[in-house]
């Protein structure tokens, strides 16, 4: 910021504080107007938001400790009469009234040039935002703060059984470098993993960015997820079906796990196998198996026989009566 803004401006007016208040009780005035005039909070409105940069201005040079100082030394020295003017201008405002009061008391009529331009932040490319000697000190970052580095995003695909049980992969970063990231276990499609503080670095010596990683995970030709349950469609016979019999179902990852179907089980129902779905942070989930009675395409001479004679025999039974019923109600 330009010095004669510093004249100009009175920062404790604009924050409605009193020139002795505490370094907490300005923060809290301030958070407290800053919710009330963020852009954020006042879409299109104008003067909410000139009204937010006035006050992120002022906050950016009261919070700092010697940026404070040296803004209540220049208003102190306002308050007297001086200023920058014109050369030749009327008044005792010139540079004399700004280089006397760095002269009184030091019996030299020389002023030290880098006291003045090290307070005013001349040549030194500082403007409103930067600390002294050119150092950042935030400026308007909301609330005061830094300006934290911006994220970058990158994009990974997975296979179905790496989103499952989690794995430490190495995508390429921005700059062509190898890059780490940890997958959790359980992740799913679409979802994004935020690393932080790996991303851009700050402008101001805020903190870095993240990266955000989006996964696309690969399907699978077996298993589906279902919450942090899988499930997979198994085939059974007829007669495993209709007599009961002792299956092998394939697991993720395993061996398969042997299970029990009941005599006169049908189409679609779902046996459960405890524990051996996805496991996270969170719980473990559960395969879920579903039967499904397979139907020969084709039958040889002595099978079609024995289906004759099981037709003849099984009772008279219409499994769609109650179907139909329910459909004329």
């Amino acid at each position: 910021m330009a010095s004669q803004d510093w004249f100009d401006k009175d920062f404790y007016k604009t924050l409605g504080v009193s020139k002795d208040i505490s370094e907490a009780d300005l923060k809290k005035t301030y958070r407290k107007l800053a919710r009330k005039y963020h852009p954020d909070s006042n879409p299109g409105d104008a003067a909410a938001e000139a009204k937010f940069k006035e006050i992120s201005e002022a906050y950016s040079v009261l919070s700092d400790t010697e940026q404070r100082a040296e803004y209540d030394q220049i208003r102190a020295m306002g308050a007297g009469g001086a200023r920058f003017t014109a050369p030749g201008s009327a008044g005792n405002g010139g540079f004399d009234d700004v280089f006397s009061a760095f002269n009184r008391g030091r019996g030299s009529q020389t002023a030290d040039f880098d006291d003045i331009f090290a307070m005013f932040n001349q040549g030194g490319g500082g403007s409103f935002g930067s600390g002294r000697f050119g150092q950042p000190s935030g400026g308007f970052r909301g609330f005061g703060g830094p300006q934290k580095g911006a994220d970058v995003t990158a994009r990974t695909t997975l296979s179905f059984a790496t989103a499952v049980q989690g794995e430490t992969v190495t995508l390429q970063g921005e700059d062509g470098r190898p890059l780490k990231v940890k997958i959790p276990a359980g992740v799913k499609d679409g979802q994004k993993i935020r690393l932080r503080g790996r991303g851009r670095p700050s402008p101001d010596g805020g903190e870095n960015g993240d990266i955000v990683v989006q996964v696309s995970v690969k399907p699978h030709p077996v298993f589906t997820r279902d919450g942090l349950n899988l499930r997979v469609t198994v085939p059974v016979t007829f007669t495993e079906a209709a007599l009961g019999a002792t299956i092998e179902v394939p697991t993720l990852g395993g061996d398969p796990v042997k299970l029990k179907v009941a005599a006169g089980t049908p189409s679609g129902r779902v046996l459960r196998v405890k524990g051996r779905g996805v496991t996270t942070s969170k719980g473990s989930g559960d395969l879920l198996a579903e039967v499904q009675v397979a139907v020969p395409a084709h039958l040889d001479e002595a099978a079609r026989e024995a289906l004759e004679r099981f037709r003849a025999a099984e009772p008279a039974e219409n499994p769609r009566a109650e179907l139909l019923a329910k459909a004329r109600a």
